[in-house]
């Protein structure tokens, strides 16, 4: 598993044993900063609550936004880290013979309830309560990742450098302009060869891939609260009804729709009312 270039590293948490069947750890990543490759003895559930994570398995790397999460199962050798600074929290999870979740890396859909529990469960911690409450709170996140829905809205990542000076480039500022024929040029290869790369590494287009981006941009922003307009020119749409378009088919309903239906971020010290 290769590291990103030009990365910083962290330090991954030193924890020996989980103290009950969910562990929850918040943590914040600056740009530009990623875990080194490590395993763990219990499951990990990766949720971003604000910005977005490229988590790298093996040879497949994603980049989630905190509408989703990464399940990483015990032992599999795994990395995150933030492409423009990210808030996360992790679910360590213990395994039992019942636990019914994926036993291969999955993204999955995180569900309100799952969020509010996490937020709940992040508060016991500040006050007083009865091993039957906390046992209950982890009783209802099991079975709410139980039936978190596997998800194929991803947008994988490249490992080549060449690749994901590209991608990065175009994360930076989705509404470039250019096409296969001038990031060749610019990259110093060829048209075949560069779209021949892409799909190799990633299994779509630049196309294909560079909308599956816009969309991952925009669903990001608008769960930061940024304006349709906004975000529509920052995409490069020439105006904000073709953004509404484009959203509405791939996701059945308006970004002002969309944004009404999920909640907001949540921070490290909010509390459930």
């Amino acid at each position: 598993m290769d590291l990103e270039e030009d990365w910083t590293l962290v330090e991954v948490p030193d924890m020996d044993e989980l103290l009950g069947p969910v562990f929850q750890r918040f943590e914040t990543l600056p740009a530009r900063h990623i875990f080194p490759p490590h395993v763990h003895r219990w499951n990990q559930f990766v949720y971003a609550t604000a910005g977005t994570l490229v988590v790298m398995v093996e040879k497949s790397r994603y980049v989630i936004t905190p509408e989703q999460a990464i399940w990483v199962p015990t032992g599999v050798r795994h990395t995150t880290g933030a492409l423009h600074g990210a808030e996360f929290r992790n679910l360590y999870v213990a395994d039992a013979p019942d636990l019914g979740m994926p036993g291969t890396c999955s993204v999955l859909a995180v569900s309100p309830l799952l969020r509010a529990l996490i937020v709940e469960l992040a508060e016991i911690g500040g006050r007083s309560e009865s091993a039957g409450y906390i046992a209950r709170v982890h009783g209802l996140i099991l079975d709410q990742l139980r039936r978190l829905p596997v998800q194929d809205f991803q947008l994988p990542w490249p490992t080549s450098p060449m690749l994901r000076k590209l991608c990065e480039a175009l994360y930076a500022n989705p509404a470039d302009p250019r096409g296969a024929e001038d990031w060749g040029a610019a990259l110093g290869a060829s048209t075949r060869t560069l779209a021949r790369r892409f799909e190799k590494e990633l299994g779509l287009g630049l196309r294909e891939w560079r909308h599956r981006l816009r969309l991952f941009r925009a669903v990001e922003w608008l769960g930061a609260g940024r304006g349709v307009t906004d975000i529509a020119l920052e995409l490069g749409y020439s105006s904000p009804s073709a953004f509404t378009y484009m959203f509405r088919q791939e996701m059945g309903c308006s970004p002002t729709e969309y944004r009404g239906l999920r909640a907001r971020p949540f921070t490290a010290n909010e509390v459930i009312s």
